[in-house]
């Protein structure tokens, strides 16, 4: 995917700590915050700066993630790579202030002396350590923590029958466990709950059309159509969309263009809005057919970031 230069991507920094100081208070333990992946889009270095004083600690995929933007001297602030091992020496994990997450003993020996953290498999099957496994690999030493990937209550059981009384910090609550304070423990893992309506994602119409027929390479039939310069090359996919504060839909998708249904009185230049105001992640993930983390992505790629901050 590449950005098209005729799509704004609006970021407010000041939603993002909101929302971070928000999940801190429900939940009164530490806030690990997940920027992998570029911050899902909208850009890991200015987001940790802005979460710097809010959050407790980063979580990126790859060490490499935490080194590109200098994470450490940018925020004063440490992070887990939750992904699985990518570097052998456990020096550079420590001069990053990055700490591994292992599953296995072998990854355990290696990376001893980088505080490493143990990640148990409590239903996801992969890069983590089988629960019958986890006994012999603290016996090992070096892990003080363990977390697990849960989307449920019962795997977040599963990680403290595996792990009490054994190590000293303890987590297993993304996104989709918040709501559970069974599953908050010592802290918590926000990826997306952090960045909701912290992207407003917007284009205008480059022409409009009262339609004579089928149109568009499928040949769709809309009384009135226009078109915006971003297509599937920068991530865009059919789906819904506001027109003038309308609700309305971007019918058909090409490779740098897009076809959107709009009414008589609409006008070149007039805005589109493809996230944000009453279009959420979750609406896009609904007619997308895809999980509000990729399409979020997703739009917040498809243009040109802007940063406000009141």
């Amino acid at each position: 995917m590449s950005p098209s230069r005729h799509v704004r991507v609006i970021i407010d920094l000041n939603r993002l700590r909101q929302n971070a100081q928000a999940i801190a208070r429900a939940t009164g333990v530490a806030v690990i915050a997940i920027i992998k992946a570029d911050a899902y889009g909208l850009g890991a270095e200015r987001i940790a700066t802005a979460l710097a004083d809010v959050v407790d600690q980063f979580a990126v995929f790859s060490p490499d993630e935490a080194k590109a933007i200098d994470l450490w001297n940018r925020t004063g602030k440490s992070a887990l790579a939750i992904g699985p091992p990518q570097w052998d020496d456990p020096a550079a994990y420590r001069a990053q202030h990055v700490r591994p997450a292992i599953s296995t003993i072998e990854q355990a020996r290696k990376l001893n002396s980088a505080s490493p953290v143990l990640c148990v498999d409590t239903g996801q099957q992969r890069f983590a350590c089988p629960i019958g496994q986890v006994e012999s690999l603290l016996r090992e030493g070096g892990c003080e923590e363990a977390f697990t990937h849960a989307s449920r209550l019962e795997q977040v059981l599963l990680l403290r029958a595996a792990v009490d009384g054994r190590v000293s910090r303890r987590h297993a609550a993304g996104t989709s466990l918040l709501d559970q304070p069974a599953a908050w423990l010592d802290a918590v893992r926000p990826g997306l709950a952090l960045y909701r309506g912290v992207a407003r994602v917007t284009t205008r119409l480059i022409e409009t059309h009262k339609s004579t027929g089928p149109a568009g390479y499928g040949g769709f039939i809309a009384p009135f159509h226009g078109v915006i310069l971003a297509g599937y090359s920068n991530g865009l996919r059919p789906g819904p969309c506001l027109v003038n504060g309308r609700l309305s839909r971007v019918i058909e998708v090409g490779m740098q263009s897009a076809f959107v249904e709009t009414a008589a009185h609409d006008r070149p230049g007039d805005e589109v809005i493809l996230l944000g105001e009453t279009i959420n992640e979750n609406q896009v993930a609904a007619e997308w057919n895809a999980g509000p983390h990729e399409c979020l992505l997703r739009l917040a790629c498809a243009g040109l970031r802007e940063y406000r901050d009141s």
